[in-house]
């Protein structure tokens, strides 16, 4: 069994929780998220306790494996509903800027022409200046995956640290050539 999935979910005050058929509906002050379960799991709702289990229908290793990410699905659902998840990212690089224009995110970064990539619904992406972009949103899965494909537009490299590069991330730098004997 499942460390994660066996502890019960608390959900706050201004959360409603809402069970029906195999689709758990959380709403917030935030927002609306809702989840399709598998049906290697089962979820309950105690509303005098204020808090969801999470149960496996049987005891193969899949089945483990689906109860503990249930559990932790539903957390992320809980807390975006409620706080809202953000990354922000950061561009270095000379030339290098991100404006957004209506619900396009565009990118200079080194290339010909200009990146344009279309913000999906549910974000809200700024650029508080030129080099940093901020991507909030209530689904922690949309909100990392768009900035991963942000990152991916253009990679940091190691040589000059030039690229696309989450807030406070660290990068390896190589010495050039230039350093031989």
């Amino acid at each position: 069994m499942s460390r994660i999935g066996k502890k019960p979910l608390p959900i706050p005050e201004n959360v409603k929780v809402e069970i029906s058929d195999r689709t758990v509906t959380i709403e917030g002050p935030l927002g609306k998220l809702q989840w399709s379960l598998r049906p290697e799991v089962a979820v309950e709702y105690d509303p005098v306790a204020r808090q969801i289990k999470v149960t496996q229908a049987a005891e193969t290793r899949q089945a483990k494996a689906f109860h503990g990410l249930t559990r932790a699905v539903l957390q992320n659902m809980v807390v975006g509903v409620t706080q809202g998840y953000e990354k922000r990212l950061e561009i270095v690089g000379v030339g290098y800027l991100a404006a957004v224009q209506g619900n396009v995110l565009q990118l200079r970064v080194g290339y010909a022409n200009e990146l344009q990539v279309p913000i999906p619904p549910g974000l809200k992406v700024t650029c508080p200046d030129q080099q940093h972009i901020s991507i909030k949103g209530i689904d922690k899965q949309l909100v990392g995956e768009f900035a991963a494909e942000v990152r991916a537009k253009r990679k940091p490299e190691p040589y000059k640290g030039k690229g696309i590069r989450y807030e406070g991330e660290q990068i390896r730098r190589k010495e050039g050539k230039a350093v031989v004997k």
